[in-house]
């Protein structure tokens, strides 16, 4: 495969909610309407502050990379993308090639208030650009503040408890839309679908928590496959021009470590998923309960970490997994060419061999397990 020839000819097909077919390729691209149907007294109490206002967040479309066929699927894979996205340009290559070779339709699932989830003007500069001097005047030293980053950093300092917020209303998303496939109410699958999911980055967190909660018993079975991610969240760094600002990180850290789940008040509904939730924060708390399920669940888990990967170092999966199941489960890899954690697979890598050779690894060791 030639990387950076796909990366570039599938970002100038794709238009997001317009269906469409991929040239020299037997994969099209569909796209289906979700409404959230986050409802109750308990759930409208969690939409606090402003956020329940926003719709583009409950009512959207996502994009599914599918065989071109009429049948139905009793198969699909599920790919959960990073903190602080804003489109799908780096994952459709990814899809398009673990649809291509399992054969599986690939769904593509915005988190909550990210990608098409969140007003447009979060993603233009000219929108953003008071924000943004805004928040270099508060914090003049802060050069890791950027146009990428600014939307979700100032939300998350205003209020840290939205991060946990998002994720949850995620999970309950995803709960729905498997049911809606379990059940064989979507057009594309039949009942009894069976369905496992990639991840990258937080998504890894997001579906380490899917699995633990088992919201519903829909989970008990999905495979799932981590590419950098996996880690234990006081030991991610996520200050970076294109996730979080300093400020925005360090406030992040402070709330989740030292008062989430502690305040004066009752806040928080404390179910499954808010317990599932809670292990994943740090290492030593909840220790043996969180790496006794990861260790029962281990045939179930692959993946790959990057050794040059400062946002999810390989510790930090280690710290939530336990060493043991993570040494069965996760390969720590590196390769010989500049990448990071935001951009593993530069599409304008002049070493396309070895971008090439690595992007394969990756995924057919994703192909292998998932398919």
């Amino acid at each position: 495969m030639r990387y950076n020839e796909r990366y570039q000819a599938l970002n100038k097909c794709f238009e997001m909610g317009r269906s469409s077919t991929i040239d020299n390729s037997n994969i099209e691209i569909q796209f289906y309407n979700f409404d959230s149907n986050i409802s109750g007294e308990e759930e409208n109490k969690l939409l606090q502050y402003t956020d329940n206002k926003i719709s583009e967040n409950f009512s959207f479309k996502y994009p599914v990379f599918a065989p071109r066929n009429n049948k139905k699927y009793d198969k699909a894979i599920l790919l959960l993308h990073g903190l602080n996205e804003r489109s799908w340009n780096k994952y459709l290559t990814w899809a398009e090639y673990l649809c291509t070779h399992t054969q599986r339709p690939v769904i593509m699932f915005p988190i909550a208030y990210h990608i098409n989830r969140g007003p447009m003007e979060w993603s233009n500069p000219r929108k953003m650009v008071d924000t943004l001097n805004n928040r270099k005047e508060k914090y003049c030293d802060d050069r890791s503040i950027s146009y990428a980053n600014v939307a979700l950093s100032d939300r998350l300092s205003e209020h840290p408890s939205r991060f946990y917020l998002s994720g949850r209303q995620t999970l309950l998303d995803l709960s729905q839309l498997f049911e809606e496939i379990k059940d064989g109410k979507h057009p594309l699958f039949a009942s009894g679908t069976d369905i496992n999911i990639f991840t990258y980055s937080i998504g890894s967190f997001l579906a380490q928590i899917s699995l633990m909660s088992n919201h519903n018993n829909l989970f008990e079975k999905s495979k799932l496959f981590m590419f950098c991610g996996g880690s234990i969240f006081s030991s991610m760094f996520g200050v970076s021009r294109s996730i979080l600002d300093n400020h925005s990180f360090s406030k992040l850290q402070n709330y989740y470590i030292n008062m989430f789940g502690n305040e004066d008040i009752a806040i928080w509904k404390q179910d499954n998923i808010f317990n599932s939730f809670s292990k994943m924060i740090t290492p030593d708390k909840w220790k043996q309960e969180r790496h006794t399920f990861f260790n029962s669940i281990k045939n179930r888990i692959r993946g790959v970490s990057l050794s040059k990967d400062v946002v999810i170092p390989y510790h930090g999966v280690q710290e939530a997994m336990g060493t043991e199941t993570t040494t069965a489960s996760i390969q720590l890899q590196d390769f010989p060419f500049s990448y990071s954690h935001e951009n593993p697979f530069p599409h304008n890598e002049k070493d396309t061999t070895s971008l090439n050779k690595a992007f394969e690894g990756v995924f057919s060791d994703a192909i292998e397990f998932l398919g």
